[in-house]
């Protein structure tokens, strides 16, 4: 008997919240952390996984996770940059030439430099889900700049977001995913901005006809733990949590683009007209919101690392 309850006591369990539903890629990447770390661990660390904001937002997450009474979410760089500063430059319009180059940047230097930097807030970034190209989806058809003059768009908390649409004459308002049906519906916004998948699992095409694929950003998700948790980790656990990852960030990845191509397929079937404008007059009018971070000598940097 004693030998059985001291087994099940050295078992850990590693609780994980995070705001999507259960058929998104990023969920569906955690159970694959939990599938290879039973493996690994020989079934002495397990995972428990609360989807659609069981345990509060992406922001309650994180302050969740820097009090130690949560061990690890996913949330999208536009949340995780009120929380380090660094992040503000993922977010920044038409940063990234293309995919490639997108993961280039995450999986080298820069990327590692920026997940290091969550440290100094009790947090720690672990690894970058693809989170695709954001878009403007909206109850009238946004074919250049100027279609967006007066609308009300829905941004994440993110002073790049609201930057971003303020350049394109658009009126940023930040509004709790959970709360953007009604809110659309409601008229509240004139729509928002987002990527294939999220549009379509959120059923956002019932209340919004028009997706216009200008993709002025590519903001990946981040998976991040509490550094209380990690610590507490020792170093073969926490070798396991970074393989186990690893698989979980490969499986992502090749999920998500499946996922895009359905989405895309899906909500044309919904009667979404998808618009495909041109981007240079995207990318014209959001150029000087990179003026704004000349004199940030270390946001300057890495844009100028990145665009190189």
């Amino acid at each position: 008997m004693t030998g059985c309850t001291s087994k099940k006591q050295s078992v850990k369990t590693i609780k994980i919240a995070h705001g999507l539903d259960v058929s998104h890629s990023v969920h569906k990447a955690m159970l694959v952390i939990g599938k290879e770390l039973d493996s690994l661990s020989n079934g002495q660390m397990h995972i428990k996984i609360y989807p659609n904001q069981q345990l509060g937002t992406e922001r309650q997450c994180l302050e969740l996770l820097q009090a130690g009474s949560l061990d690890m979410t996913k949330v999208s760089v536009a949340v995780l940059e009120n929380f380090t500063p660094k992040m503000k430059v993922l977010g920044l319009p038409y940063l990234f030439r293309n995919k490639h180059h997108t993961f280039e940047v995450l999986d080298g230097k820069i990327g590692k430099e920026l997940l290091d930097a969550t440290e100094a807030y009790w947090l720690k970034g672990l690894a970058y889900y693809d989170a695709g190209s954001r878009s403007f989806y909206t109850q009238k058809p946004i074919n250049t700049p100027k279609d967006l003059i007066g609308l009300k768009i829905r941004v994440m908390e993110s002073a790049s977001a609201m930057s971003m649409v303020k350049a394109l004459g658009g009126s940023p308002t930040p509004i709790s995913s959970g709360e953007l049906y009604t809110a659309i519906q409601q008229g509240v916004v004139d729509g928002a901005e987002n990527n294939p998948p999220t549009f379509y699992l959120s059923r956002h095409y019932e209340v919004c006809k028009y997706y216009t694929l200008d993709e002025h950003t590519m903001i990946p998700d981040v998976l991040m733990a509490s550094t209380y948790m990690w610590n507490k980790l020792s170093k073969q656990e926490q070798k396991w949590m970074q393989l186990a990852i690893q698989k979980s960030v490969a499986y992502q990845r090749t999920a998500w683009e499946k996922a895009e191509t359905e989405a895309l397929e899906k909500i044309k079937e919904h009667g979404v007209k998808i618009i495909y404008p041109d981007t240079s007059k995207f990318i014209e009018k959001t150029k000087n919101i990179y003026k704004l971070y000349k004199k940030d000598t270390t946001l300057n940097r890495l844009i100028h690392a990145i665009q190189k």
